[in-house]
């Protein structure tokens, strides 16, 4: 599999087939494939020296392009050059117009009006990297979500992904021996979710931190009889706090762990509002 090529064309930022193709690619761990991105390519003459290219050294193009004049190109210049293609939005764009029984308007989305869902997540991201690490306590109660774990438990980059979907999200390492901020206290108990991890995974990532940062392997960050006294400190801030849902991030992706957490605020949503129900 080395050596193996996956070119992705967008008429726009490619941010889709990209996240696509990325998704989908957690399913084939260690190939070594690579991806290259070509965005805004919105004519034939841009598109074709990318698909040349692409058959001369065997890659799989993966494409989003809404015109329907460059899409038929492309199918077209894919059988001719004998390249491997997926089409990944014209299709559900054709069955959409049926179902929907109007015309799409084929206008990348760079070129459409920005949404307010657009500014949501943008303001979404800002919050979440000033309260990320627990730098802005105060922001607790502000925020939709707040993440609580010892270090090395993802919590900046689960952060992060769920910022991009719109929520606003705090994150707190627990540190050993240190008190969480009244903050968290005064935060929506039902928007906080406690982040753990196995034992020895937690070692060996720690490690690795460490050798990345320059450091010796045997600083007490990495040591097991410390890691252990922090996660046994960390479950019991949890029971303190049974309200918290706490997810085991141990061998998961980001991405899973996400949704695991999504799912879990949906469902905390939906009884919340049953209940509610219940006694009108």
């Amino acid at each position: 599999m080395e050596g193996k090529r996956i070119d992705i064309l967008s008429d726009s930022t490619g941010e889709t087939a990209e996240k696509v193709v990325r998704a989908a690619m957690l399913q084939f761990p260690h190939t070594g494939a690579r991806i290259r991105l070509h965005t805004r390519v919105r004519t034939r003459e841009a598109a074709r020296p990318i698909l040349e290219t692409a058959a001369a050294e065997g890659a799989l193009v993966v494409f989003t392009v809404v015109s329907p004049e460059l899409r038929e190109f492309i199918h077209a210049s894919s059988y001719e050059l004998k390249l491997e293609s997926v089409d990944v939005i014209g299709s559900l764009i054709g069955k959409l117009g049926v179902f929907l029984d109007r015309q799409p308007i084929n206008m990348p989305s760079s070129m459409l009006p920005l949404s307010d869902e657009y500014f949501r997540r943008i303001e979404a991201v800002e919050f979440t990297v000033k309260s990320d690490d627990g730098k802005e306590p105060r922001n607790f109660r502000k925020a939709d979500l707040v993440l609580v774990g010892v270090s090395r438990t993802s919590k900046t980059p689960l952060s992060t992904l769920l910022a991009q979907r719109g929520l606003k999200v705090a994150n707190l390492p627990l540190v050993l021996g240190v008190e969480p901020p009244p903050e968290l206290e005064e935060a929506s108990q039902d928007r906080i979710v406690g982040l753990t991890i196995g034992l020895d995974p937690l070692v060996e990532i720690r490690k690795a931190r460490l050798k990345q940062l320059g450091m010796s392997v045997d600083a007490s960050y990495g040591l097991k009889e410390q890691v252990k006294e922090e996660l046994e400190y960390a479950r019991e801030v949890f029971a303190k706090h049974p309200a918290w849902p706490v997810i085991d991030v141990t061998g998961r992706a980001i991405e899973e762990t996400a949704v695991i957490i999504l799912e879990t605020l949906k469902e905390r949503d939906e009884a919340t509002r049953t209940a509610r129900a219940a006694l009108v």
